[in-house]
C-alpha cells in the first residue's frame, strides 16, 4: 500500500557508500538461493514420520509457506521503512534500543551466518571427499578453501555475486521443474500407496491429528529459513522501497510451489514406508523412477545447490557486520569499502575468517550450532515485535509498504515463532542455553565495550552517490 507521505529521513543511511546495483530479479533470486538448499531433500522424511498421508503432508507445506509469508509481510514493511544494510539490526536498533540492535546482530553475525556458512563449506568438502578421496584435514582445508573462494568473488563486486548466486538459483529452479516434469512421463510410480485404505492397512502410522501437524512445521519451517535474506543487502537494491517487498514476496512464491510439487513426486514416486525411511528424499525418488542413474544426478545436484546457498549467505552476511560498523558498535574499520570493487571488504575478511575458524576448530560443529534455529526464531520474533512498537509509538511514519492483515496476521506469526522458540527450549534446553548464553556475552560486550556513534540525519541520501 503506498503512502504519501514525506520519506523518512532514515530511508537511507548517508555514510553507506555501497552502490545500489541489484535489481527485482537479484534480490528474489537470492531469496530462492537461501531457501531452497539441502532442506527439501532431507525434510520430508521427517514430514512423512509425522504426518498419516499425501493430504496431510502437503497441507503441512503449504502452511508453512503461509506462515513464512506472514512474517514477510512485517519484513516488507520495516524494509521499506528503513531500506538500509543491516536488516533486523536496523529495525531493532530503530524500533527498540541500540542494544537490542547490536544483541541480534551479534546473534546473527557470529551464530547464524557465520555458523551456516562453516555447515555449508563442510556439507559441500564431504559430499567431493570420497570422489577425491579426501580424509579429514582435507575436507577441512576444501571447505576452508570453498569459504576462500566466495568471499573473494563477492569482494570483487556485489554484481560478480549476484550474478554467480543467479547462475544457481536459476539452475536449481530449471533443474527441479525438469525433475517435476519428467517424473511423471518416464518414471513409474503411483499415489495409490498414499490413499486412506492403503495406509490404514499397512498400519505403520503411529497417529497423525493436529499436534503431529504442529510438529511437523517445526522441521518445514526450517527449510523455508532464509525468506528474508534481501532485506539486508536493502541498501544495494534499486529502488527497494518497491522492490524489496516485490522481492520478498516473488523470492518466496516460487521457493512454495517448488517445495510443493518437488513433494508430490515424492508422493508419487515412493510408498509412505520408503519416504519415511529415506534419508535423501530426492535420491531416493530419483533412484525409485529413473534408477542409479537417476540418483547420481540429484546428489549432483545437492552439491551445486549448497555451493549456491554458500555462496548466498556470504554475499548476506557482512552486510550486518558493515552496518553495525556504521554505528561504532564493531570493530574500528570494520566499515571500510573497497575503493574499486564498492563492496564491504574489511566486512567480508571478517567473516571468512570466522568462518574458517569454525571450521578449523570446531569439528563437531553442526552439532554445537544446532542452536541457530532457536536464534533464528528469536531474531524474527524481535522483528514483529519492532513492527508493533514502530506502529504504536509513530503512527504517523511514512510506510511505503502495510503489512497485510496487521494486526492479526503479524499477531499470528508471533504467537507461532513463540510456539516453536518454547518446543526448542524444551526438547533441546542445551542448544537454547548456548543461545541465551550467547546473548548473555553480547549484553556483557555491549556495556563494557560499545558506544554508538552519533548518525547524521541525511534526508534520504543515496547510499554511494
Amino acid at each position: 500500500m503506498s503512502s504519501t507521505s514525506p520519506p523518512s529521513s532514515l530511508e537511507a543511511d548517508p555514510r553507506d557508500r555501497l552502490p545500489r546495483v541489484l535489481g527485482l530479479g537479484d534480490a528474489s533470486m537470492l531469496v530462492v538461493a537461501s531457501v531452497v538448499g539441502s532442506g527439501i531433500f532431507f525434510t520430508p522424511a521427517q514430514v512423512a514420520a509425522l504426518l498419516p498421508g499425501a493430504g496431510w503432508i502437503l497441507a503441512a507445506w503449504i502452511v508453512g509457506a503461509l506462515i513464512s509469508l506472514a512474517g514477510a509481510f512485517a519484513n516488507a514493511e520495516l524494509g521499506a521503512m528503513f531500506p538500509q544494510a543491516g536488516g533486523d539490526y536496523v529495525y531493532l536498533r530503530e524500533g527498540l534500543h541500540p542494544a537490542a540492535g547490536f544483541l541480534v546482530g551479534w546473534l546473527s553475525f557470529f551464530a547464524i551466518y557465520t555458523g551456516t556458512i562453516a555447515a555449508l563449506a563442510v556439507v559441500f568438502a564431504e559430499s567431493l571427499a570420497p570422489t577425491l578421496g579426501l580424509e579429514r584435514p582435507g575436507i577441512i582445508g576444501l571447505a576452508s578453501f570453498a569459504i576462500l573462494v566466495c568471499s573473494l568473488l563477492n569482494l570483487r563486486g556485489t554484481r560478480w555475486g549476484a550474478s554467480l548466486n543467479n547462475l544457481t538459483s536459476g539452475a536449481k529452479v530449471v533443474a527441479l521443474l525438469a525433475f517435476v516434469l519428467i517424473a511423471p512421463i518416464m518414471g513409474e510410480g503411483s499415489f495409490a500407496p498414499w490413499s486412506a485404505e492403503a495406509i490404514a492397512e499397512s498400519g505403520d502410522v503411529a497417529g497423525g491429528g493436529w499436534f503431529a501437524f504442529g510438529q511437523a512445521l517445526s522441521p518445514i519451517l526450517f527449510s523455508y529459513l532464509g525468506w528474508n535474506a534481501c532485506v539486508y543487502v536493502a541498501s544495494e537494491i534499486e529502488d527497494p522501497t518497491r522492490n524489496l517487498p516485490r522481492a520478498l514476496f516473488l523470492g518466496l512464491a516460487i521457493c512454495s510451489a517448488l517445495y510443493v510439487v518437488v513433494n508430490l513426486v515424492y508422493l508419487y514416486a515412493l510408498t509412505p514406508a520408503e519416504l519415511r525411511g529415506s534419508v535423501d528424499a530426492g535420491a531416493a525418488a530419483a533412484h525409485s523412477l529413473f534408477g542409479p542413474v537417476g540418483a547420481r544426478w540429484v546428489s549432483a545436484f545437492v552439491l551445486v545447490s549448497v555451493l549456491g546457498t554458500l555462496n548466498a549467505t556470504v554475499l548476506v552476511g557482512p552486510r550486518i557486520v558493515y552496518a553495525m560498523a556504521l554505528d561504532g558498535m564493531f570493530l574500528r574499520r570494520a566499515d571500510r569499502v573497497h575503493d574499486g570493487f564498492r563492496t564491504p571488504s574489511a566486512a567480508i575478511g571478517v567473516q571468512a575468517l570466522v568462518s574458517i575458524a569454525l571450521v578449523v576448530f570446531l569439528e563437531s560443529f553442526p552439532r554445537a550450532l544446532d542452536f541457530t534455529v532457536f536464534g533464528i526464531v528469536l531474531a524474527t520474533t524481535a522483528d514483529v515485535v519492532t513492527l508493533f512498537v514502530l506502529r504504536w509509538r509513530e503512527p504517523g511514519r511514512a510506510r511505503p509498504f502495510r503489512a497485510w492483515g496487521y494486526p492479526w496476521v503479524p499477531a499470528l506469526y508471533l504467537l507461532v515463532n513463540l510456539a516453536i522458540g518454547a518446543a526448542i527450549a524444551f526438547s533441546r534446553p542445551r542448544e537454547a542455553a548456548v543461545t541465551l548464553g550467547l546473548l548473555a556475552v553480547g549484553l556483557l560486550v555491549y556495556g563494557a565495550f560499545m558506544r554508538p556513534a552519533p548518525r547524521s540525519s541525511g534526508s534520504g541520501a543515496t547510499p554511494g552517490g
